[in-house]
């Protein structure tokens, strides 16, 4: 029976939340709102199936370790580095006016102030699925009000790192003052040990092993290598450091994701990751009664209050006060006004603590739910904010008083010039893709290389050359690569599987960019014309070109003639629209 409440559950809860999920993502919404909404639908709460909890638990205890471990595999230190002087005090200012918030509602409720605490720190951590998301819908992914609100999320994210640490010794032997700060101070120090046997022996030992798993060239072993590294090191944490699993989990991800495998492991092993989210979000939407939200609406508009007008009015301030546009300011503002899945993580370390309520935890649930869903359409009001600022101009110059010189203004118009012409994204470094690499990069070119041989990525580092070691059929490879800014992507591999995925994705990330492939048939052109290819180059069609112009020289033609002729093979061979 047990194994059959297992199977009804995965399956169950994976169908539901495929379907309310695909409904969400085809309205323009967020499919973590699906989810949520899958888990409320099969949970105890509602009519009709219903889940095992303990196993969808359980399952969200896998997804909560790989979760973690993405963050890690994802984290990029010189983002944060960048941006700095704005993520950093941003992130810092608006999680504690936040965490006071949440304080304040706790006490007001009369949970306490532990429960406030954790309310409070769960309402500051807003979604990086969510952000991404918005961002990328609306082309500022990659603009100066991206790149602040990414290394804003990596501040946060941080910070949280360090909340999962610590929440378990403040809170878990909180009778006994005493032993709250001997129980802080031995955490501090296990954390301190796993820390540093992780850089120590995980740095050394864990690349030499992604080293000979990647020299097998199975891709089943690769993916199995990184989850056995994020759920193994995650157990030990726990069993042998005493730590949560979350921050073992974490700290395998920073490892592998400093290595030359990051992009790869990304592509190929997070897939799993994901599935394993999804389960953790409908776990989460278990917990969510429906009835409690027409039974404490006081409690849920309080608490929207702080995530929809609190958390964005501290963040505007900020960003403004450090001297950057009011649309960067303005921006940046409205994507953090949501919650996630941070957010379900601190809810549930409070839970098991047995310091959050059911109240709490139904509160943060409908919350991030109603964010989540209003998310998208305030963002839309950012460009209609700026042009009725713009006709007003006392308004305009109060809210855009940079100085020409300051730093934010220097940095916002470095990113603003960056032209796509001069990158190019070049699949394979074989004799064809370092002719290519050599002729882009004399002529002012900068070409990042994707290629699946990892030691040919690490002799073209060594030289100062970018390249990203992964698969090129993997959209995270791309993303890693920079196609989204890039002006050309260049397919040199002949017989390359799967190069229509290629094309199409790199369309789907970059509508406008040019795309050149080779192909090993001509009957293979019209399929990678019909995804976007612009140009596509075959083994068949130029050594049929080259025998024409061969035997025309021998017969003695003209070069007019030979050129001709060349033109009328070309039109046979690649038809009329060939370049």
């Amino acid at each position: 029976m047990h194994s059959l409440d297992l199977i009804l559950t995965l399956t169950g809860g994976l169908s539901a939340a495929l379907v309310l999920g695909y409904v969400t993502q085809r309205i323009g919404l967020s499919p973590i709102v699906g989810y949520l909404l899958a888990g409320t639908l099969v949970g105890p709460h509602t009519p009709g199936f219903v889940a095992n909890t303990t196993i969808a638990e359980q399952f969200a205890e896998v997804g909560v370790i790989l979760l973690m471990f993405g963050v890690g595999l994802q984290l990029h230190v010189e983002e944060l580095l960048a941006v700095r002087r704005v993520a950093v005090p941003g992130a810092i200012g608006q999680s504690a006016v936040a965490t006071g918030l949440g304080t304040l509602i706790g006490w007001i409720f009369g949970w306490g102030w532990a429960a406030g605490i954790i309310f409070g720190m769960a309402l500051s951590v807003a979604s990086t699925v969510v952000l991404i998301r918005i961002l990328s819908d609306n082309r500022d992914l990659h603009t100066p009000t991206g790149h602040i609100a990414v290394g804003w999320l990596v501040a946060e994210d941080l910070f949280t790192v360090v909340a999962l640490v610590l929440l378990p010794a403040l809170f878990a032997e909180r009778s006994s003052q005493p032993n709250v700060v001997v129980a802080l101070g031995v955490t501090l120090l296990k954390v301190a040990a796993l820390v540093a046997f992780t850089i120590l022996v995980g740095n050394r030992a864990i690349p030499r092993a992604l080293d000979h798993v990647a020299a097998t060239g199975s891709r089943e072993l690769f993916t199995l290598t990184v989850l056995v590294l994020a759920l193994g090191i995650a157990v030990g944490s726990a069993q042998v450091f005493g730590v949560s699993m979350a921050l073992g989990a974490f700290l395998a991800g920073l490892v592998v994701g400093r290595s030359d495998y990051s992009l790869r492991a990304a592509s190929e092993a997070l897939p799993m990751r994901d599935a394993f989210a999804v389960l953790f979000f409908v776990a989460v939407g278990m917990l969510l009664d429906p009835r409690f939200l027409f039974a404490s609406p006081g409690l849920i508009a309080a608490t929207l209050t702080v995530v929809l007008v609190g958390k964005p009015l501290v963040a505007l301030v900020i960003v403004r006060l450090l001297n950057y546009p009011f649309r960067v300011a303005l921006s940046i503002a409205i994507a953090l006004a949501q919650i996630g899945e941070f957010s379900f993580i601190l809810g549930n370390i409070g839970r098991e603590l047995g310091v959050l309520s059911d109240d709490a935890t139904n509160t943060l649930v409908a919350v991030s739910i109603i964010s989540i869903l209003v998310n998208p359409l305030l963002y839309r009001i950012v460009t209609p904010v700026e042009r009725w600022t713009a006709v007003r101009p006392r308004l305009w110059r109060f809210l855009n008083p940079a100085p020409a010189g300051s730093e934010a203004a220097a940095w916002t118009r470095r990113e603003t010039r960056a032209d796509p012409r001069s990158r190019a994204v070049v699949v394979g470094f074989g004799p064809t893709g370092r002719t290519v690499r050599r002729l882009l990069h004399e002529n002012g070119v900068d070409p990042t290389i994707i290629e699946l041989n990892v030691e040919t990525v690490r002799d073209l580092r060594q030289k100062g050359f970018s390249a990203v070691y992964g698969d090129a059929t993997q959209r995270e490879t791309l993303e890693g690569a920079g196609v989204s800014s890039a002006g050309s992507l260049i397919l040199t591999s002949a017989g390359m599987e799967r190069s229509a995925d290629v094309i199409r994705m790199a369309r789907e990330l970059n509508p406008t960019i040019r795309v050149l492939a080779r192909a090993t048939y001509l009957r293979d052109l019209p399929a990678l014309r019909n995804v976007g290819a612009d140009t596509v180059f075959t083994g068949e069609g130029e050594v049929a070109l080259a025998f024409a112009e061969a035997i025309l020289r021998r017969l003695g033609a003209t070069p007019e003639q030979i050129d001709r002729e060349r033109s009328r093979a070309h039109a046979e061979l690649f038809g009329e629209s060939a370049a």
